[in-house]
This record gives C-alpha cells, structure tokens and sequence, in this order.
C-alpha cells in the first residue's frame, strides 16, 4: 500500500481514497527512511498541503519544515566533506583526533577515519556529524555506529593512565594520535588533526584550529573516540561506583573531587593529575 501512496503524493494525485491514517503511517515511513533526492519534494508537499482534510495539512507543513532542516544539514555536512576534498579526493585521508586528555583518571584515547570523500557520492554522507561535544551521548552513539559502517576504515589507540604518569601528557597525547593514524588497515597519505600538529608523522600532516567543526574526517574521528572512552569509564564505574566514572568520564566534577579526598585514589586515577586534591 505505501507505493500507491506514495506514487499519488509524488504525482500529486487526490489522496481522499486513503484514511488520515494510513497516509501518516506510510508517509512518515517513507520519507524518514529515504533519499530525499528520490523524491520531487516540492510535488510532495504540495499533495499534502492541498489534501482537504487539516490532520494532512498539518503533516504537509511537518514534512516541508523535515526537508528544510534536512537540506540545511546536507548543506552543513557537505561543507565539511568540501573541506577535506579541497586536499584530494584520489587519495586516503585520515581524520584524527582525541579525547581524554584533561580527565583526572581513565586512558587517553584517539581515532582516526578515513572517510569516502568522492564528490558524486552525496549519499555516503553521514548527516549529523560535529565536534563531538556538541552532540547528545545519544547522537554520539547513533552516529557512532554509521561512522563504523560507511567509513573505509577506522581505527582506535588508547594509553593508559599509569604511562601518563610516566612519560606526561603530552607526550602521550602526540603518541596516541601518531598510532591512530599509522596503525589502521590502510596507511593515509595525509592526515588531518585537530588544534595541533602530530609530531614525528612519517606522513603528511595538516592540523586546524576547531578541526572538528570544519573537517568530516575530524568531526567522525571526535565521536567515535568520545564514545569509545566513555564506555570505557562507564565500565570502570562498575569497579569504583564511589568516583562517578559513568557521569563524570573520570573530569574533575566537584562531585569526583571530593571523592577523591574522601576516599582517596583508585587504580585508575592519574597520580601526577591528583597531587594537589590529596
């Protein structure tokens, strides 16, 4: 029944053979499933604002403010797929970044991804991608899973707390992010980081302020580095519940410095990060 539907909406046919209810089933079926370049959205909506029944109208104006939205997003997200093409579209690039750098316990952890960057490819798409601190745990997770499925490949490091108590921060950060991009299945021919330069790179590297707002590949390594790490603490909790690693992803909340004095360090915690709380 939703083709016939659907063919009537595409051909703006009159709709009165169907109930309000078998069209909002179907419609909303159809349209939040598919390509919105299947679809001539301008006859679409038309069909349903000019249906005589209001229940219908009102789904017309909920679908024309989707497509809106919808094409705002593809816009955005393809600006950021442009970023990363403008350096070649015939080579592999990789988009690197990391998360954890700041927390007072848990690993630091960082991704790379290499994402399908061809110009005629708009459907490889992955709507929805940011800086990954600008999206719901929800949407990280969501978005999470597609990254993993349409990217060419992915790959995740993470470093321990105890090496960086041995060997600083720093030292761990630029390592975490060298072995995110060098140890994947395919070897990049350029990387994009975030912020700052990846040391000692045996590959091209080019690193941009707020990267994750401007370059896809970022943005996709951002989340799923984030959601990794996190259910890392989120495990972690399970182990040490009194610290809050579920809420707090091991920061400094005020709620995890005090149970740091109140019950002290955890195998976990970052020694040279705690020196002044103990």
């Amino acid at each position: 029944m939703r083709n016939d539907i659907i063919i009537k909406i595409k051909e703006a046919s009159s709709l009165k053979e169907y109930s309000v209810k078998e069209i909002k089933e179907n419609v909303n079926e159809y349209l939040f499933s598919c390509d919105l370049n299947e679809i001539d959205t301008k006859e679409f909506v038309f069909a349903l604002l000019n249906d005589n029944r209001k229940s219908i109208n009102m789904l017309g104006k909920k679908v024309e403010k989707y497509i809106e939205n919808r094409n705002a997003e593809v816009k955005r997200v393809r600006k950021m797929y442009n970023f990363d093409r403008q350096f070649g579209e015939d080579i592999y690039i990789s988009g690197a970044d990391e998360v954890g750098r700041g927390p007072l316990a848990g690993p630091i952890c960082a991704a790379s991804v290499i994402l399908k960057l061809d110009s005629h490819q708009d459907k490889d798409m992955i709507l929805g991608i940011n800086d990954s601190k600008k999206l719901s745990p929800k949407q990280r997770e969501e978005l999470s899973i597609k990254i993993k499925e349409r990217s060419i490949c992915y790959n995740i490091t993470v470093i321990q707390h105890d090496m960086i108590d041995l060997k600083g921060i720093s030292w761990c950060n630029n390592e975490v992010l060298k072995k995110a991009v060098l140890n994947g299945e395919l070897l990049p021919q350029l990387a994009l980081s975030d912020g700052f330069a990846i040391k000692s790179l045996s590959i091209d590297n080019k690193f941009f302020i707020k990267g994750d707002s401007k370059s896809a590949s970022i943005a996709c390594a951002s989340i799923i580095a984030k959601v990794y790490r996190d259910k890392i603490m989120a495990e972690y909790s399970k182990i040490y519940p009194e610290y809050g690693f579920d809420r707090n992803s091991g920061y400094g909340t005020k709620e995890h410095i005090e149970a740091i004095k109140k019950y002290g360090p955890c195998k976990i915690h970052r020694r040279s990060f705690i020196t002044k709380i103990l």
